[in-house]
């Protein structure tokens, strides 16, 4: 689902924290220098390390740094610029509907208020790709400006090699591929930082790096409200390009060092499966797309029109099962996620606006296609307390009546497939249409 792609700094900087003041002991020295360096310092000391991870990367700088210093102040307003050049009120609306639509937040959520708070917390410093120019707080004491400094001027290094705001930008279309050039960004710049404090230590030679900054996370979490508090969907989300990718990254450096992650911006994954099973990325096993055509009984009206069609992936699926059911059964379930897709209409002409989500998802064979049909009929109970099954409703079929539609969800092989919000005289077109599309397997 559609996010910030570049607000970066505040969930950069609470894994740099995590670290930091947690530790990794024996392998990333955590010293913490209470005062702030002076200007001139700073400055020379961003030079400095631009050089240094210049060197690690293998990314030549191909212009001097642009650099200014920043109050806490003025760090949260660009972080606010950010987000309003990032999404534009249309995409707003589009994404809370569809969050709305998946169950993840209530209706009342305002999306807006909460990345502003979500992405500001702590904010640390940033490199802004639109003015090219790496943005340095002036209140971190020495150590943590040497941490975000190293892990923010990697991207600054990509963007002046590959050009961020492009590499970024050029799957809007398909959100979990988005995801997944996401954590190539965010993961090459968490393994250039932890190189840069390693030494001679190789990365390859570290545990895994999502294992190792999760647990960190995980026990530091009070620091940070904000996103302690936050949907799980919304955490797991944030936290995946750090961790994650840099595990992907760490792969990739045993395929071939430094060099090999460089391949990794003009051939990226495809979807968020290869970055958390990185051998599909590197054996050349892409998961295929599934298409959904639209529905013949959802044709658009004067009334009904589609509002939003995309893909979910791994990491969407893994996401809303562990906020919707449990972490537990997004662990066992969703690394068995092959394919996807969803649209979502909207009425407006009703009001409230009503809406209809179809969705089509393809699994590794009919017993884990089997397990995520469960797990989406406990999500459906959640979101319609009042739902009523009819008697067709059976092992891999339910059929049900909610305040806002019909709901009708389906396993059929390897597949599971369901639409809400139906009017009730087109159900049984829909049962049929989502039925024969599962059987004809393309």
């Amino acid at each position: 689902m559609k996010k910030p792609t570049r607000v970066s700094s505040s969930l950069a900087l609470l894994i740099l924290l995590v670290l930091l003041t947690a530790g990794v002991p024996g392998q990333i020295p955590t010293p913490v220098s209470p005062e702030a360096p002076p200007t001139q310092s700073l400055l020379a000391q961003a030079d400095e390390i631009f050089e240094e991870m210049s060197r690690v990367t293998r990314l030549p700088i191909k212009r001097p740094l642009e650099k200014r210093l920043v109050s806490r102040r003025e760090m949260e307003e660009h972080l606010r610029r950010t987000i309003d050049n990032e999404l534009t009120p249309h995409e707003v609306h589009v994404h809370e509907t569809t969050l709305r639509a998946f169950g993840i937040v209530s209706r009342d959520f305002d999306l807006k208020r909460f990345y502003l708070r979500f992405y500001t917390e702590q904010a640390a410093g940033a490199y802004d790709p639109w003015r090219k120019t790496m943005l340095i707080a002036d209140w971190p004491g020495r150590e943590m400006q040497r941490l975000v400094l190293a892990h923010e001027l990697t991207h600054a290094l990509q963007d002046q090699n590959f050009d961020l705001r492009d590499f970024l930008e050029a799957r809007r279309a398909n959100h979990d591929a988005s995801n997944a050039r996401q954590a190539v960004v965010e993961g090459h710049a968490m393994a250039a930082m932890l190189q840069y404090f390693a030494g001679p230590v190789e990365l390859t030679r570290l545990p895994a790096l999502d294992a190792m900054l999760a647990a960190s996370v995980r026990t530091q979490m009070a620091q940070f409200p904000a996103f302690s508090g936050a949907p799980f969907f919304f955490r797991m989300e944030a936290l995946f390009p750090y961790a994650h990718g840099a595990t992907f990254i760490q792969r990739a450096l045993a395929h071939g060092g430094w060099p090999k992650t460089l391949e990794l911006f003009s051939n990226p994954p495809s979807s968020t499966k290869e970055i958390f099973e990185p051998a599909i990325y590197f054996d050349g096993r892409p998961p295929p797309l599934v298409p959904l055509p639209q529905p013949p009984a959802l044709a658009p009206s004067a009334s009904l029109h589609l509002l939003e069609e995309n893909v979910m992936g791994q990491l969407g699926y893994y996401s809303l099962i562990g906020q919707l059911v449990s972490e537990g059964a997004a662990n066992t379930t969703a690394g068995a996620w092959m394919a996807d897709r969803y649209q979502l209409y909207e009425d407006e002409t009703k009001v409230p606006s009503q809406h209809i989500l179809v969705a089509r998802t393809r699994w590794k064979d009919s017993e884990s296609a089997l397990a995520f049909f469960r797990h989406y009929r406990t999500i459906l109970g959640g979101k319609y307390p009042e739902l009523t099954p009819d008697k067709r409703s059976a092992t891999d079929l339910f059929v049900g009546t909610a305040a806002n539609g019909q709901v009708v969800l389906l396993r059929t092989g390897s597949e599971c497939l369901w639409a809400e919000g139906l009017p009730a005289e087109k159900t049984d077109a829909m049962l049929n249409w989502l039925a024969a599309l599962a059987q004809k397997g393309e």
